[in-house]
């Protein structure tokens, strides 16, 4: 690797984490992300309760699709 490719490397980088770190200060990140753990949570509860995918299995096995 030349000096000439270090160099435009090492600035690049430089230019892609100085534009990651003003995309993660704004509120448009924070509110995003907020909503995500919304979300997550919200399927989490949905996943461990356990009564959605029990119905689902039941519909599965009754269909004769199911058997093969």
């Amino acid at each position: 690797m030349s000096y000439r490719e270090t160099i435009l490397t090492t600035v690049l980088l430089a230019l892609c984490l100085v534009a990651l770190a003003g995309i993660v200060s704004t509120d448009a990140y924070s509110t995003t992300a907020g909503a995500e753990a919304k979300g997550l949570g919200a399927l989490q509860r949905e996943v461990l309760s356990g009564t959605q995918l029990a119905s689902a299995a039941g519909a599965l096995a009754s269909t004769p699709e199911a058997a093969r």
